[in-house]
Parts: C-alpha cells; structure tokens; sequence
C-alpha cells in the first residue's frame, strides 16, 4: 500500500509540476523548439530547475543504503548506445517537435477531455502496439 501511495503521490507531483511549467502546451513546448524562428526560452528554466533539483537528490540517494518503499535501488545499468536507441529517440525527438507533446505532458493533460490530446494519446498507443508487435518477431 505505502509503494502505491507513493507512485500516486509522485505521479500527483509530476502533474502538477508539468501544469505549472508549460509543459502540457504544445504551443510552449513548440515555442521552445523553435530556436530559428519566435524562440521561447521560458522552459529552459524549467528544465534547469529540474536540474537544480536532481542532481543533489541523486548525489544525497546514492549515500542512503537503501530507497524507503522498494527493497532495492533500480538505476539503469545499460551504458551502450544501439541503433534502436538513436531510432527511438529521433523518432520521440520528431514526434515531440512536430506535435509538442511527450508522453509524460499527454497523460497529464488526458483529463482535459481536448479531442487533441485523445488523438495523440491513442496514436502513441498505437505506435506503441506497433513497436512491440514488431520487435517480439
């Protein structure tokens, strides 16, 4: 109970985080990318607080001798680059500029009930079914 409390609170948190910012606006997001044309620097900002804030949570998680509501820590131990990840990423570099939304910011604004974002949302799904019927071959 106290792990799902947790993921909903974190998930609460990351929400909101995502509503103040901007980040839920494809217009911000694509004002931000445009960096030839009317470019928006607000979300640098954000991005920059974001980094203000990880980076000593990081330093201060990796003394602790173990995380609160899991058993174990969960860091990614894969360092290589492949091709499907330099794939994915152009393709979610893509999407994010054409469109102006990221998985995270579409969740989030799902419960805005805009026909928009219920069409990103299930072309992302879709895209997402393709990918794993694809790749489980």
């Amino acid at each position: 109970m106290k792990t799902v409390l947790s993921a909903l609170l974190c998930g609460l948190l990351f929400g909101a985080g995502l509503a103040v910012s901007g980040m839920m606006n494809p217009e911000k997001v694509l004002g931000f990318l445009d960096v030839a044309g009317a470019w928006d620097p607000t979300l640098a900002f954000v991005m920059g607080g974001a980094l203000a804030v990880t980076i000593p949570g990081f330093v201060l998680l990796k003394k602790r001798a173990g995380p609160v509501f899991s058993p174990e820590f969960s860091f990614p131990t894969r360092r290589d680059i492949d091709p499907k990840l330099v794939i994915g990423a152009a393709i979610f570099g893509v999407g994010w500029g054409i469109v102006g939304f990221c998985p995270g910011p579409a969740v989030a604004a799902l419960g805005s009930g805009m026909m928009e974002i219920v069409i990103f949302f299930a072309a992302m799904l879709g895209g997402m079914v393709i990918y794993r019927v694809t790749m489980d071959r």
